[in-house]
């Protein structure tokens, strides 16, 4: 037990080390430029006056008052970032580099890091086919830790992927607008809709998280495979230049409804891998955001 608490301290030291350094580098200012001050909230009303936007005035108040009259926003200093993270069966697969969990959890924790310099509220929900836990808003770095920690040794109930739980449960409860950065390697079908809704109420950003080992069956003759979602065990004859084919070509296909699925909703989307640097990724993201911006 006490062997297993050092390694889970020391995975999350690591990732607080790497993330943090990535953070201050670049990435942290990257978050403050695109996300930072887009948000506003309605105050109050006041009588126009020169100078004043003409685009500002609200005409069903000036109607009813008889003198223009425009609408007063004040800006949002504080944003709410809900992390809302697989942790199902297939995200304990990983070559040699690391786990899908474990570069969730570093992700997690960049972002994590990003807004709690930012002086942001920083949230978590775990979910798997059903919402595993769900950890409310918080500030500081003793709660981001907290955060690592949690993606890390979460052990969940169910081992299948339903993004659609963690959304649903997103959009009933949260009532403010919120950042919400969904991680998963999406390997599952039917949460269509749950995203759309969610993506009307809130900022959301997919993050896809794969392992190289995914995109193609190795040349290893017949071998037995297991689902970790369903544990169902198959022999298939990897030395089947047809198997392999078809393999990739049904992931092919998936991964081209899947990025259909997430353009449809107008939803950003990072796509990571367990074996490549992710900095590079992240960028890109915060380009796109603030050109568009």
């Amino acid at each position: 037990m006490q062997e297993q608490l050092s390694e889970i301290l020391r995975k999350v030291r690591k990732i607080e080390l790497i993330t943090r350094g990535i953070v201050r580098e670049a990435v942290g200012g990257e978050y403050q430029s695109v996300f930072k001050g887009q948000g506003i909230d309605f105050d109050d009303f006041r009588e126009y006056q020169p100078g004043d936007e003409v685009r500002s005035i609200d005409w069903n108040v000036t109607a009813r008052m008889g003198f223009p009259y425009i609408k007063k926003f004040t800006e949002e200093r504080e944003m709410t970032v809900i992390l809302a993270i697989d942790v199902s069966g297939s995200q304990s697969y990983g070559g040699k580099d690391r786990s899908k969990r474990e570069l969730a959890a570093e992700i997690a924790g960049v972002f994590a890091f990003s807004a709690n310099a930012a002086q942001d509220k920083i949230g978590l929900l775990l979910f798997s086919d059903r919402v595993e836990m769900f950890l409310p808003p918080s500030k500081g770095s003793l709660h981001v830790l907290r955060v690592i920690r949690e993606v890390l040794t979460a052990e969940p109930h169910g081992r299948a992927t339903d993004p659609a739980k963690a959304l649903e449960r997103l959009t009933n409860h949260l009532t403010r607008r919120a950042l919400v950065i969904l991680i998963s390697d999406f390997d599952c079908t039917g949460f269509e809709r749950a995203l759309s809704v969610c993506a009307i109420r809130h900022d959301l950003v997919a993050v896809q998280v794969s392992d190289p080992h995914e995109f193609e069956l190795p040349d290893i003759g017949w071998a037995t495979f297991e689902d970790p979602e369903t544990g169902m065990m198959e022999d298939i004859n990897t030395s089947s230049r047809r198997v392999r084919e078809r393999y990739q070509q049904r992931r092919a296909a998936w991964q081209e409804q899947l990025d259909a699925t997430f353009k449809a909703s107008g939803i950003d989307k990072i796509d990571l891998r367990t074996d490549q640097d992710y900095a590079p990724a992240l960028h890109s993201f915060f380009k796109r955001r603030a050109a568009r911006a």
